[in-house]
């Protein structure tokens, strides 16, 4: 049997401000100008390990219309719809309990809508190598991703460097450190970036639910006979935003002891903040990342310029700085400070609703 995928696209994506609106959010943005969505790209990437009904899309009910005009081939059954935002852990025990409806035996991946993987070919043979392991294993499988920097805006999975044909015993997850602990994690060698992909038969993932996340657990098997029915939205719109609002990695894999992870290399970024979009594009001669054909730079360096092309944008003596501009909006912030950009929206939509 193929496996199943679950692309989760209902967030907001708000540290990619002004790009990424509430209303439309990065997800459903052509980030790089190649005709395709981050979402349509991750799908297409995805149709190479499974066919594409096998593909399911877990979103905020408001982006149910905006996943069909991306993905028109899927049907209504494929768009899993939350009625609230609940982070991960709710959204993956829906997934789990409605392909458990479909396929009890289903091994499946969850993996967020809006990575960049240069080598998908890479990328795949680790996939198919996790599906394997999780399928004849009661295990729940992270990839973690080879780290190239002390970065601090990721999570880190410290692991057993003793490992069976490249498959670790999970130690512990780290939240995001300061930058000396950064530096020592990947002076270390133990660490490996949380990639937020995961691996799992329904069967563990559901067990783990039931051990760890009872509450959970319980919301949903109560309406176990309703998914994959025309009762199904109903059912979830009055129960699920009474589930806990609590991330997987807190909810199951901080917690579980069946934990596994494959530290691999496929050149990834999570394309979080428009410094990660910086780290994998070309630079000119001044280190420059300009995503526009009408932009004058005099002494410009290590900058990022993402402007319409009729608009000319002139810029002189700025150096690491991030210069966003949208039809109503204009962000020009530090690059060293981005992770402040996240809490800046806040005080934006005190400004007007409309810019958020």
């Amino acid at each position: 049997m193929k496996p199943y995928v679950a692309i989760m696209a209902g967030g907001i994506g708000s540290r990619f401000w002004p790009c990424s609106r509430e209303a439309r959010p990065k997800q459903f943005l052509d980030i790089f100008g190649v005709g395709k969505s981050l979402l349509r790209l991750t799908f297409d990437r995805f149709t190479n390990l499974c066919p594409p009904e096998n593909i399911f899309i877990v979103t905020n009910a408001r982006y149910k219309d905006l996943v069909k005009e991306h993905l028109p081939e899927i049907t209504d059954n494929q768009i899993l719809c939350e009625p609230s935002r609940n982070d991960t852990a709710p959204c993956i025990a829906y997934t789990a309990f409605k392909l458990h409806a479909l396929d009890p035996n289903a091994n499946f991946v969850v993996a967020p809508s809006d990575h960049v993987i240069l080598n998908e070919t890479e990328f795949l043979r680790v996939i198919r190598q996790g599906l394997d392991f999780v399928a004849k294993n009661d295990a729940l499988m992270t990839l973690g991703i080879e780290p190239t920097n002390p970065n601090t805006g990721y999570g880190y999975i410290n692991y057993n460097k003793n490992g069976d044909n490249g498959i670790h015993k999970v130690i512990r997850f780290m939240e995001k450190p300061n930058l000396e602990t950064a530096k020592q994690f990947l002076a270390s060698g133990d660490y490996v970036w949380n990639g937020g992909i995961f691996l799992w038969n329904v069967k563990s993932i559901l067990k783990a639910f039931e051990t760890y996340q009872p509450e959970i657990y319980n919301i949903f098997n109560n309406i176990s006979d309703c998914f994959n029915t025309e009762k199904e939205q109903e059912m979830i719109n009055e129960h699920y935003p009474n589930s806990p609002k609590i991330s997987v990695d807190y909810a199951i894999m901080e917690n579980a002891k069946n934990i596994y992870t494959i530290p691999a290399d496929f050149n990834w970024s999570d394309l979080g903040t428009w410094n990660a979009l910086y780290d994998k594009m070309e630079k000119d001669e001044n280190k420059n990342v300009v995503y526009s054909k009408s932009v004058m730079a005099h002494d410009v360096e290590n900058c990022l310029i993402y402007s319409p092309d009729e608009k000319l944008v002139v810029v002189k003596d700025l150096k690491d700085y991030v210069i966003v501009d949208e039809k109503d909006a204009l962000l020009i912030y530090p690059r060293a400070k981005e992770q402040e950009i996240k809490a800046i929206t806040k005080a934006v939509a005190a400004k007007g609703k409309q810019w958020t």
